[in-house]
């Protein structure tokens, strides 16, 4: 079940600032009607494309599982 359809779309994308990644994604953040703050994601080379939309805690917990390595086997690297 999608729980923050609602929140994808209320959330006013246009004037966010979106930051680069080391790879080919890009962040933004936003803050929503609701008080909190999502951290939304796409794609650099698609930006009309998909937008992934974090709550503050699943943000935190994608970018510590980063840090920690957690996705190296998806994107084919090994850790250090």
């Amino acid at each position: 079940m999608d729980d923050k359809v609602r929140v994808r779309e209320e959330l006013d994308l246009t004037g966010a600032r979106w930051q680069a990644t080391d790879g080919e994604l890009e962040f933004a953040q936003v803050e929503h009607v609701d008080g909190l703050v999502y951290t939304a994601l796409r794609k650099a080379t698609d930006p009309d494309g998909p937008v992934l939309v974090f709550t503050p805690s699943e943000w935190d917990a994608f970018v510590a599982g980063a840090r920690d390595g957690e996705f190296h086997d998806l994107a084919g690297l090994t850790a250090d």
